[in-house]
């Protein structure tokens, strides 16, 4: 078999300790923030000269949490309710025989000079804190957009959100500005497609805080929230 290396570049920094109730595609949560920090070989201002420019990145980066050893050629896409087997290259799966992602991200700002070297603010990001990067491109919408496009199966509740509930003493302490994030990520559905029991009380850390939650009847209800030990 030929191999070949890739170099890590970077690494991202989001609110997501695990890779539960990351959105399902980046995008999905505008108001998730997150950085790119470069590891100290990278970190040239003038390699990011000129990405101020651009209004989103893609981002190459790898599975880091599901990297296994051999692969399959079918995978249970989570959209199909997990228990229909397609093509892994006709899926996002993290189960690939290269665990490598591909997220397009809103570039929020661009900061060249700082203790860490260049820093990428984003926003929109579907990635665990502590993600590898191997390249960063610039988003091009006349080359990358294609609104017409069949979407095939992955186009399938691409717009379903959950309704949301959350009584004041469940989040009372939570930080406040990462409350309408939070929100909006528990709106996606974090539950995996083939778990549905309305008596089942799901856990998901964000922004450093354990959240508790159920849902039943299409609502997500929060049922507690407190600090992650």
């Amino acid at each position: 078999m030929e191999l070949h290396t890739l170099r890590v570049i970077a690494h991202v920094e989001t609110d997501f300790g695990t890779k539960f109730g990351v959105p399902r595609q980046s995008g999905l949560v505008d108001g998730l923030e997150g950085r790119v920090v470069f590891e100290p070989e990278f970190r040239a201002p003038e390699a990011v000269r000129g990405l101020e420019q651009f209004d989103r990145i893609w981002l190459v980066w790898q599975f880091s949490q599901a990297v296994r050893e051999g692969w399959s050629p079918t995978v249970r896409p989570p959209r199909l309710g997990g228990n229909e087997r397609v093509g892994v290259f006709a899926t996002r799966s993290p189960y690939r025989p290269n665990a490598i992602g591909l997220s397009c991200v809103r570039l929020a700002r661009v900061e060249p000079d700082t203790p860490e070297g260049p820093v990428l603010y984003i926003r929109g990001a579907d990635l665990v804190t502590g993600t590898p990067v191997y390249d960063v491109k610039p988003y091009l919408p006349y080359a990358d957009s294609f609104p017409d496009a069949r979407g095939g199966f992955g186009q399938a509740h691409a717009d379903d959100r959950l309704a949301v509930r959350c009584p004041p003493e469940a989040l009372g302490a939570f930080p406040a500005e990462k409350r309408k994030a939070l929100l909006d990520v528990l709106s996606c559905d974090p539950r995996p497609a083939y778990q549905r029991d309305p008596a089942r009380v799901y856990g998901m850390q964000f922004a450093g805080w354990e959240i508790r939650f159920r849902v039943a009847g299409g609502v997500l209800t929060v049922t507690e929230a407190f600090p992650a030990t």
